[in-house]
């Protein structure tokens, strides 16, 4: 688990977009598979889906920094 932790935190961008081409990949998968819209629907929708993913992501790369900053000035 340490490993990781450093590797994403070498790595952020890195990490978050992976985190964005996953979301889209899946959104995309999982539209095309349940629902009969319009490849261009579909994109859309997944871009959208991917978008809160992502601010979901950055949000709690900020806490946890916040968190991580607090704790190391204690």
């Amino acid at each position: 688990m340490e490993a990781l932790q450093s590797w994403i935190s070498e790595h952020k961008l890195s990490s978050i977009g992976t985190v964005w081409a996953t979301a889209v990949g899946a959104s995309l998968a999982y539209s095309r598979a349940r629902t009969p819209l319009k490849p261009s629907l579909r994109l859309i929708h997944a871009r959208m889906h991917a978008q809160a993913l992502t601010l979901a992501v950055l949000s709690g790369a900020a806490v946890y920094h916040y968190y991580e900053k607090n704790s190391n000035d204690k």
